[in-house]
């Protein structure tokens, strides 16, 4: 496990690495994220560390910890904390609207059952989606969206935090869930990187 996620870190480090040296400001990006109700509830924090392949697609790795706990589950109450890793895209139209992708990798202590175990197992996630994406004088951008996670293993750690559940009209219990979240992030950008025409014209110049 953690040979493969050194592997990735360094793929998406050497893949992201080569586009600054073409295009502009790699972005940190830092997103929250809360839900608490009476029978429990979940926060995370999320960052995002991105380069831009040109003036509207940004990629890069991620990092996630999330907290979740509940008071309403046979036998007493119960917590944990996971953390993950992964790698998002974004495309990013004018400065209105986004859509991206966003995968994550953890190793949780839920089981497919939905039972807090001692034993922790992995999960995926896939999220596609989109919405507001605003830059704000040039020090940093709001993105504001809604994603559904395509993969929704029962033991995601995100499936207390959906937007949406299912309910038996009988017993009025829940039956299920659909994997809807939103998700709003604030990118800072990190510096100024020149881009290559730029830097022709320039030596152009002083010839």
């Amino acid at each position: 496990m953690k040979f493969k996620i050194v592997t990735l870190f360094t793929s998406f480090f050497l893949i992201s690495n080569s586009f600054t040296q073409d295009f502009g400001r790699p972005e940190l990006g830092v997103e929250g994220f809360a839900s608490a109700g009476t029978n429990g509830g979940a926060y995370s924090l999320g960052l995002k560390f991105g380069f831009k392949t040109n003036e509207n697609v940004i990629i890069g790795p991620s990092f996630r910890s999330l907290k979740s706990w509940s008071s309403n589950i046979e036998g007493g109450n119960f917590s944990f904390s996971v953390y993950g890793i992964g790698g998002f895209a974004h495309i990013r139209y004018g400065n209105t609207v986004f859509a991206g992708v966003e995968y994550e990798l953890f190793k949780t202590p839920v089981n497919r059952l939905g039972i807090v175990m001692a034993e922790k197992s992995h999960a995926s996630t896939l999220f596609l989606g989109g919405g507001f994406s605003r830059e704000f004088k040039n020090f940093v951008r709001l993105n504001a969206g809604v994603f559904y996670d395509i993969i929704n293993q029962q033991n995601s750690p995100f499936r207390p935090t959906y937007l949406m559940k299912k309910t038996n009209p009988q017993t009025g219990q829940i039956a299920g869930y659909i994997p809807v979240i939103y998700r709003i992030t604030f990118f800072f950008p990190l510096g100024k990187i020149k881009k290559k025409g730029n830097e022709e014209n320039e030596e152009e110049e002083d010839e």
